[in-house]
C-alpha cells in the first residue's frame, strides 16, 4: 500500500508525514481547497474547520465514481416524515415479506435488507414499519439519476438509487475536477433532494464499487491505482462481484479466504481449477477491470412481487393484489421510458413451489391495465383453487417506450383505458399517488384490510 488509505475523506493511520503527503485538502462542506490543518489525529479544513475533506495522491487524476444512496427508501420517507427522523425505520411488510430496506438506526439493531420481517420485528420492536411506495421512490431516483446526467452523459445505473458514472474529460465543462464535482453533487442532492449519497472514487468500477461503501451514510472514500493490490489483499473474496456464498464455501475448501491468497496464484492456475470465474478473479484480485461505464446498459425486465402474510386461494383477492403489482411495474417502466412485450405471472405455493406462466403480447406495454388483464387470464388458468404465498408479475423483452401500446384496432376500447391510465398517470404526478385510487385494488388487498 502506497502510504495510508483514505476512508470518507480523511487518512487513517496518516499523521504528520501523511498530512506533509496530502499537502492540500477538498472540503465537502464548503467546496474549497485550501491546505491541510492537523487538529488531534485528524485532518480538517483551514477553511471552516470541517473534518469531512478529501485527501489523497491520486485525488485530481481518477474519473471513475460509483454513487449510492444510504438507505434510499428509508431517506424519502424520513425526509418527507420529520417526525420518523430519530426512530428506527423498516420498509417492508407483513410478518412473512422480506425487509426491503432499512434506516442506518434499525441496522444498528442488527436489522438488514431481504431480512425476514418476522425476524426484524425481534430484532428491533420499537421499529416503526411502511410499506413501499415505489411510485415515490422511483420520481425520487428519477430526479437524482437526471442530475447525474448533468454531471456526465455516462451514467449506468445499476437500480433505482445507484449508478456508475464516468467523469473523464468533464473539467473543462464544469470547471473543476470530478472529485470536486462529485463533492458538489453529493452536497446539491443533500440540500435540494433530502437524501443523503455515499460516493466512491477509483481507477474503475470495481474499486469504485467497493470505495462507495466504505464510509456510509455520507461517504466519500478513494482507492487509488498504486494502493488497490495492497487494500485489497487484506479483503475476503467475498468482497468480490459474483462470489456468493455457494461459490465462496467452495473456495475456502480450498483453502482460499482472501484476496491476497488469490493475488498470489497464477491466473493459469485460477483458471484451469475455476474456468472463466478463475480468469475473473486474477483479474479483480489485483483491481484490474477494463469494463466501461456503459450509458445503454440493458435492463432485462421490471417485476414486482409480494408475500402473504397467510396463504390466500380466494382468487379476487389475488387479483386485487396483482393488479396493485401491474401499477407498480407500470410506473417502473414509464419511469425508465421501457416498454415489454411478455408478461410474466409468478406464484409460490406454501411448500415453496415456484409456477411461472408467460405471455407474449402483440405489441410491447407499459399500461398497468394490459399488463394486469393479461396476468389476469393467467392466474385464471394457474389459480385452480391452490393456496398461495407469494405472487408477482413481471414484464421483460423490453424495448424503447415509444414503440409502447399502438391503437388496437381489434380492441377500441383499449386506446380509452390507455387515455384513462394516462390521465390518472398526471394527476398522481401532480398530487401524489392517493390522489386517484382504483376500486380493485383498494377494496382487495389484504394488507389494505389489515392496516385499516
Amino acid at each position: 500500500m502506497s502510504g495510508a488509505v483514505p476512508v470518507g475523506g480523511r487518512i487513517a493511520g496518516g499523521g504528520a508525514e501523511a498530512d506533509r503527503r496530502a499537502g492540500t485538502v477538498l472540503c465537502r462542506d464548503c467546496l474549497t481547497r485550501a491546505p491541510a490543518a492537523m487538529r488531534g489525529t485528524s485532518l480538517r479544513c483551514r477553511a471552516c474547520g470541517s473534518p469531512r475533506v478529501l485527501s489523497h495522491p491520486e485525488l485530481d487524476s481518477l474519473s471513475i465514481a460509483h454513487i449510492d444512496c444510504d438507505a434510499f427508501y428509508a431517506s424519502v420517507e424520513k425526509r418527507d416524515n420529520p417526525e420518523l427522523t430519530d426512530r428506527p425505520l423498516i420498509i417492508g411488510g407483513g410478518t412473512r415479506g422480506v425487509v426491503s430496506t432499512c434506516c442506518y438506526i434499525a441496522r444498528i439493531s442488527g436489522v438488514r435488507s431481504a431480512m425476514p420481517m418476522f425476524k426484524a420485528r425481534e430484532l428491533c420492536p420499537d421499529a416503526v414499519v411502511i410499506k413501499p411506495d415505489m411510485a415515490k421512490y422511483v420520481r425520487v431516483g428519477r430526479d437524482i439519476r437526471e442530475r447525474m446526467r448533468a454531471l456526465t452523459p455516462l451514467v449506468e445505473p445499476l437500480s433505482i438509487d445507484e449508478a456508475f458514472l464516468d467523469l473523464t474529460g468533464t473539467e473543462r465543462l464544469h470547471h473543476a475536477t470530478p472529485a470536486e464535482s462529485l463533492a458538489r453533487f453529493a452536497r446539491s442532492i443533500e440540500e435540494e433532494v433530502g437524501v443523503t449519497v455515499s460516493v466512491g472514487l477509483a481507477p474503475n468500477k470495481f474499486l469504485a464499487k467497493i470505495a462507495s461503501d466504505l464510509d456510509k451514510p455520507r461517504g466519500f472514500s478513494v482507492i487509488g491505482a498504486a494502493e488497490a493490490v495492497s487494500f485489497l489483499a487484506e479483503q475476503k473474496i467475498g468482497l468480490i462481484w459474483g462470489v456468493g456464498k455457494v461459490f465462496q464455501q467452495k473456495l475456502a475448501a480450498d483453502g482460499l479466504t482472501t484476496i491476497g491468497q488469490l493475488q498470489k496464484m497464477e491466473a493459469v492456475d485460477l483458471a484451469r481449477r475455476y474456468g472463466a470465474m478463475g480468469l475473473r478473479l486474477a483479474s479483480l484480485a489485483h483491481g484490474r477491470d477494463d469494463r466501461p461505464v456503459s450509458a445503454h446498459r440493458e435492463t432485462k425486465s421490471v417485476s414486482s412481487e409480494t408475500t402473504f402474510d397467510t396463504d390466500i386461494s380466494d382468487v379476487a383477492r389475488l387479483r386485487a393484489i396483482l393488479r396493485r403489482l401491474a401499477e407498480e411495474v407500470s410506473t417502473r417502466l414509464k419511469a425508465a421510458d421501457l416498454a415489454g412485450r411478455t408478461v410474466t405471472l409468478k406464484l409460490k405455493t406454501p411448500d415453496f413451489r415456484i409456477i411461472t406462466r408467460s405471455r407474449s403480447l402483440a405489441d410491447p406495454t407499459q399500461l398497468a391495465d394490459r399488463i394486469f388483464r393479461t396476468g389476469e387470464d393467467l392466474l385464471k388458468a394457474a389459480a385452480e383453487g391452490k393456496r398461495f404465498r407469494l405472487i408477482g408479475i413481471g414484464v421483460s423483452e423490453l424495448t424503447d417506450g415509444t414503440r409502447a401500446d399502438p391503437d388496437d384496432l381489434v380492441d377500441p376500447v383499449a386506446g380509452q383505458r390507455a387515455r384513462a391510465e394516462r390521465a390518472v398517470d398526471a394527476l398522481r404526478s401532480k398530487f401524489g399517488k392517493q390522489a386517484v385510487e382504483l376500486g380493485l385494488t383498494k377494496a382487495g388487498d389484504p394488507r389494505r384490510q389489515r392496516d385499516r
